[in-house]
């Protein structure tokens, strides 16, 4: 069923097929831009049916990467639609504590600049945690927060997003559905999600204010929002696990009017979405069967040539059973296909263009280094876009670092005199500015640049290691990247411009982007959604049509039944991989944003999930292989 057909006009859509095990009623979306777009009408009819009756609509607010795409529709409808929001009156949710109002990390200032600034909701009307408080104002502050939004006869609509600990604002595991506004002390869990924003959780708050469970389920009606793979386990125990305090969004399962619009990656470990022949009667097209003869044959951990009629019937696929009547065959037809995705260097591109585009400066050899090795081999003509800089990925240690050999070898270098003495004061000033610069805060555009060269040149120490050189890399610097905060502008015509100028220069037989989608500070999906505009501008002339090519690994691998071609790497080649993720030294043992739900280094990630990848293919009973990267390929994005 599409996502048009289970989702309503409201936050109480009718239950769709196979949702039994669904407590809160769940939209789901192909893309997180639709989910915007459909949060964001909700929130405009409901100012609209309000204003019409003479009333105020009283918005509970969220911040962080998931809800600006509905603020920037919001915005988009009150300056082209006329959307009025003299009538609302906005209360933020929550607020790290200590922080001034304008620190970059500050959420006061955070809607601000993505919502408040750009539309017509009455300062008097506005209400923002204060994160400036001395102590001892707290308690008094938070109480006085309570009062007003009950003067203002409590919340219609209060938007959230959702912690991978199940915490809503910032009602913590252990939080009880009776709280209110009040100080919290934050789990390491949460302070690491926030590591991004701070440079590092060494940065981030211990404390934050928040509105309480309570006053959330006081709400008239509650959406929460979800995208991306990494909240999807904890949208399954929201969603369809116990009421818990360990999961806070699952007092939800109570609201009358409660609801979860998500992406298809953020609902996929939902039981319709992951399994959905346990909950209804799937239509049994091949595609289908296969998820279904894949998960049966790693559930029960045997191969898929020796499972016969009986596991099906035993495991609620008698309806398959009845749809395929000679379950031998349809075992080997999926064996076949898989075995079939399983290409060796000889069945790889040779003599042809290729443009490998990586997000950032290290993308390329983790995700796909074992590919990039053979391609090179291969005797292809390739071209590594690095699409961002990477620069606020490096520590302002390694820039000193770099500014002491320089000055160390300055002499071997024969240079001296006037030289030197720039060279020296220009240091200091450096030093000077990093000893004083508050966490977070944004370098001088000097330093900017000697971080984004670490991170180029360490690029091209990579792609060395799979013999290619300097002439193979092309730093594209996209403009939407260049702000030197977390924060990225959106994708521009300057930045589809760039990419699709390389690609009439190129004219490349196979592309490979990153379909990588779940990085924490969203430049993977940015840089895709930059690709796929420029591909399809460049489609309407290209005399060669490119063969997409997504890869993953960084943040997670293709599942088995989505790759289309699975790449065996030996031993020997994984080694090779491995030697030009360490050519990232910015990035080895601490890496400035390593991603909170995976505490590993990226060289551990790409070696674990290639052999993972290889041993899941082995289990199914074809072809043992030390490691295999997967992919997904088409002539689309």
């Amino acid at each position: 069923m599409s996502a048009a057909n289970t989702n309503s006009q409201d936050a109480s859509p009718r239950k769709a097929q196979g949702t039994r095990h669904e407590r809160i009623p769940v939209h789901i979306f192909e893309d997180p831009a639709k989910v915007a777009q459909k949060v964001a009408r909700c929130i405009a009819a409901l100012i609209r049916a309000k204003a019409a009756e003479g009333k105020q609509t009283v918005l509970g607010l969220p911040t962080g990467s998931t809800p600006l795409g509905v603020y920037r529709e919001l915005i988009r409808l009150h300056q082209d639609e006329g959307l009025d929001f003299s009538t609302v009156v906005t209360f933020n949710l929550d607020e790290y504590y200590p922080i001034s109002p304008d620190s970059l990390q500050s959420y006061h200032r955070f809607i601000h600049e993505n919502l408040l600034d750009h539309i017509n909701v009455p300062p008097a009307q506005v209400h923002v945690m204060r994160g400036d408080l001395p102590p001892d104002m707290l308690d008094a502050f938070c109480v006085d927060y309570e009062a007003q939004i009950a003067a203002h006869g409590g919340l219609d609509l209060v938007l959230l997003g959702i912690g991978r600990s199940g915490h809503i604002g910032f009602n913590e595991p252990g939080s009880r559905r009776t709280t209110r506004t009040r100080a919290v002390i934050l789990t390491e869990l949460t302070r690491k999600d926030a590591a991004s924003s701070f440079y590092g959780d060494t940065n981030v708050p211990r404390q934050a204010i928040t509105i309480g469970v309570g006053t959330i389920l006081n709400a008239r009606t509650i959406i929460l929002m979800a995208t991306g793979e990494h909240k999807a386990g904890i949208i399954k125990r929201a969603v369809e696990g116990a009421i818990t305090g360990e999961v806070v969004a699952s007092f939800l399962q109570n609201h009358a009017h409660a609801a979860i619009y998500a992406d298809r990656p953020a609902a996929s470990a939902l039981t319709r979405e992951e399994t959905p022949w346990l909950v209804r009667d799937p239509d049994w097209d091949y595609t289908m069967a296969k998820r279904a003869v894949l998960w049966l044959s790693e559930n029960l951990g045997k191969a898929l040539l020796r499972l016969e009629a009986a596991d099906f019937h035993n495991n609620h696929l008698h309806t398959l059973v009845y749809a395929y009547p000679d379950i031998d065959a349809l075992c080997l037809r999926v064996f076949d296909d898989l075995r079939r995705r399983i290409v060796y260097q000889d069945g790889l591109p040779k003599n042809e263009r290729v443009v490998l585009f990586s997000p950032h400066p290290d993308d390329d050899v983790i995700s796909m280094g074992g590919m990039l090795d053979k391609l090179v081999r291969n005797s292809n003509d390739i071209i590594v876009a690095y699409m961002t800089n990477g620069s606020v990925a490096v520590f302002d240690a390694d820039v000193l670092r770099y500014l002491g050999f320089v000055e160390m070898s300055y002499r071997e270098m024969g240079l001296s005199g006037d030289a030197m003495a720039q060279f020296r004061d220009r240091k200091k000033r450096i030093q000077r500015f990093l000893r004083s610069k508050r966490p977070g805060a944004m370098d001088l555009t000097e330093v900017q640049h000697l971080k984004a060269n670490i991170r180029y040149s360490e690029a091209i120490a990579g792609i060395k290691v799979m013999g290619l050189s300097a002439e193979h890399a092309r730093f594209l610097d996209l403009p939407f990247y260049q702000t030197g905060r977390i924060k990225k502008k959106p994708i521009s015509q300057a930045d589809i411009a760039i990419v699709l100028d390389l690609l009439h220069e190129r004219r490349p037989h196979h592309i490979f982007v990153a379909g990588d989608l779940s990085d924490p500070h969203g430049t993977h999906r940015m840089c895709y959604v930059a690709v796929q505009s420029a591909l399809a501008a460049y489609s309407d002339s290209a005399a060669v049509r490119p063969k997409v090519w997504l890869y993953r690994g960084a943040w997670q691998e293709w599942e088995i039944h989505k790759a289309d071609v699975f790449m065996p790497i030996s031993k020997t080649e994984m080694t090779r991989k491995i030697e030009a993720i360490f050519k990232h030294e910015s990035q080895k043992d601490r890496a400035m944003f390593p991603g909170a739900h995976d505490e590993r280094e990226f060289w551990q990630r790409a070696r674990d999930r290639n052999t993972a990848t290889a041993t899941a293919l082995n289990r199914l009973g074809l072809p043992e292989f030390y490691a295999a990267e997967a992919f997904v390929t088409s002539y689309t994005l």
